[in-house]
């Protein structure tokens, strides 16, 4: 029954015992797995496009495939009957070898529906590819099937990966022609990519490259056009209050006021601010526009970040992934009707993912302009970062994003929670830490969550991703702050993450979720997941990457965080009652559920004896000996 329950989650409409595809039921009339030519009909067939899906079940893990000796999947009688994958292999090459379908998923389920393992491979009339496990059918739905298909059967380098290998490319390209060219710093980078790209969109409106002569009068200066453009650009985005303006206009100044950035080189024969403009309009411009939900700059200082020996983990800056910010959308229900904030907002990430996410369920103009002018919030401590998100928000269209450059801690938590009518989800990477002391325990992390559901109305969701530390609260200010954060607010769950998340940082991190303002109820189960493997992986010159697995792994952890799966393993999400004093860790709560079977007994067995064996020949066999001399190996603790 789950197989089929998976099946109608993934929008697959299967059928039992046959197909009402009337040339594939007539294959089947004689496809008989006892090879007697009878009929013979899987667990479930389907058809996905031009694809064809095979399921066999069985109850027992055991069976799931049997292999002749050299590795290849069995066929004989007894193989496709007692085991799944054999068995929907046989009914795969009796479809291809009867119809017209050219392309079969052969899915072989093994196990109940907590434990069991469901395992697809790809056959066509050349043989069968085995595939990686799957929990879900997400990949075979018919907005995704193809895709995977190119991805895991051809093995085709998908046009993100390649767009995101190119991009990277560039941004190291031009991280070395800003430090070349420009002698700028670090944290200078990112702000003259910024100005250049805000610049470069006011061509649209008669601004040519080819105005920048390299002039040395201050007021025609490369820089100064630049600045002219930029500032003209801010106005067309109607970026207001004119404090803010100023404020991001303060940032870039330093496009027109560094000579070294406005003197012609003789071996570029230009000025190095116009190179990078050219530079940036030809390999990057494009690559950002309005409908991008990739946080490009964000990419881009991330990418100037590592280059320089990591100056911006001193300063606790983490810059989250945008795989993570679209999956904070999910963990709240994010709907169009929500008030977004976020109290530390770096470079605008889940600003821009939530501001996405509402855009698209929007139905009209009008309230999408009221998303874009009413219901997204945020504030940002650094100059530099604010500039940068300012500068994110408006090449998505949007120059009206209520952002501020401020301290969170600055602002009373009961006006920050009218704002917009009333903010209703909160979103937050805080800096990670900061607290060194007892004199700065007020800048921990929990400390910066506290604030933020204070600032939430009550029953507003908050979403937050932390390191694994701050969920331990070891100091005794932090245990003091889980404690009134209990008192005050329900604690829905906490998700372990890829340690890998913030590649090259070094963080390992997890998301909590909250619901504002509802005291945390003694028999309140909290689920606690190991979200470890999440289908993202480090590859080399692209860093962490989406594989064919992360859509399924997605869609199994928020088919569990929304209750529609019940029968999970423990090695995957407990629920539980919580304390303030506990770890608010799935590695706390873990327990195995798992029936162990002989193989494992036996494995157990076999491996302890090999162990007293190797102790007793070292002369240590007094270990497994009681005062009466005994063996009292088995009963030893």
């Amino acid at each position: 029954m789950y197989i089929h329950d998976l099946l109608v989650e993934a929008g697959i409409q299967a059928d039992t015992q046959g197909s009402n595809i009337v040339e594939i039921d007539n294959a089947l009339r004689t496809a008989s797995k006892h090879q007697t030519g009878k009929a013979g009909f899987p667990e479930y067939t389907a058809v996905v496009g031009d694809f064809v899906l095979v399921m066999e079940d069985k109850a027992d893990r055991a069976n799931l495939c049997l292999k002749e000796s050299d590795g290849t999947i069995s066929l004989t009688v007894q193989a496709t009957t007692d085991y799944a994958v054999n068995g929907a292999l046989h009914y795969a090459q009796y479809i291809l070898d009867k119809t017209s379908y050219s392309k079969v998923f052969a899915f072989g389920n093994a196990g109940d529906s907590k434990h069991h393992v469901l395992q697809p491979i790809f056959v066509d009339k050349s043989g069968y590819k085995w595939l990686p496990e799957v929990q879900t059918f997400e990949n075979f739905s018919e907005n995704h099937i193809e895709e995977y298909y190119k991805r895991l059967v051809l093995e085709e380098i998908p046009p993100e990966d390649i767009e995101l290998a190119d991009i990277l490319k560039k941004a190291k390209e031009l991280h070395e022609y800003l430090r070349n060219y420009g002698g700028l710093g670090e944290d200078e980078k990112p702000l003259v990519v910024s100005a250049i790209l805000l610049a470069l969109r006011e061509q649209k409106y008669g601004f040519s490259l080819s105005q920048l002569t390299g002039d040395t009068i201050e007021q025609n200066t490369d820089g100064a056009i630049l600045y002219q453009q930029l500032e003209k650009n801010l106005q067309r985005a109607k970026v207001a209050p004119e404090v803010k303006k100023a404020r991001v206009l303060n940032q870039f100044t330093l496009i027109k006021d560094r000579p070294q950035l406005n003197t012609v080189r003789a071996d570029l024969g230009k000025t190095p601010l116009k190179f990078f403009a050219e530079y940036i309009n030809d390999n990057i411009f494009s690559a950002i526009s309005m409908n991008s939900r990739e946080d490009y700059l964000g990419r881009f200082y991330g990418e100037f970040v590592s280059y320089s020996g990591g100056d911006g983990q001193a300063l606790g800056v983490v810059l989250t992934p945008r795989h993570i910010t679209e999956l904070f959308c999910d963990l709240v229900d994010l709907k169009p009707t929500d008030v977004i904030f976020d109290p530390c907002c770096g470079t605008g990430g889940f600003l821009i993912s939530g501001m996405h996410r509402m855009l698209q369920a929007a139905k009209s103009e009008s309230e999408r302009k009221h998303i874009k002018q009413n219901q997204i919030y945020g504030i940002e401590i650094r100059d530099d970062m604010f500039s940068i998100a300012t500068t994110n928000m408006i090449l998505r269209g949007d120059g009206q994003s209520n952002l501020i450059c401020d301290d969170f801690f600055n602002h009373d938590s009961g006006e920050l929670q009218l704002k917009g009518g009333g903010i209703t989800v909160g979103f937050m990477n805080p800096p990670y830490s900061q607290a060194k002391s007892k004199d700065t325990a007020n800048l921990s992390e929990l400390s910066f969550i506290r604030h933020l559901l204070n600032s939430v109305t009550s029953g507003g969701r908050v979403a937050v991703i932390v390191p694994v530390s701050a969920m331990i609260g070891k100091t005794k200010e932090d245990k003091a702050v889980k404690a009134d954060i209990l008192k005050n607010n329900t604690l829905e769950g906490v998700i372990s993450l890829n340690k890998d998340t913030f590649y090259r940082v070094g963080t390992v991190p997890c998301i909590a979720v909250f619901t504002a303002g509802e005291p945390h109820q003694a028999d309140k189960l909290a689920k606690f997941i190991n979200f470890e493997d999440d289908g993202f992986e480090v590859k080399k010159h692209l860093g962490l990457v989406e594989t064919e697995r992360a859509k399924d792994r997605r869609q199994y952890l928020l088919d569990c965080w929304r209750g529609k799966r019940k029968d999970y393993p423990s090695n995957f999400m407990v629920e539980t009652t919580v304390e303030a004093t506990d770890e608010w860790l799935h590695s706390f709560y873990y327990y195995n559920d798992e029936i162990p079977t002989e193989e494992d007994f036996s494995n157990s067995i076999a491996d302890y004896l090999t162990f007293e064996f190797n102790m007793i020949t070292h002369g240590k066999g007094y270990l497994f000996k009681d005062n009466g001399g005994k063996n009292d190996a088995l009963t030893a603790r």
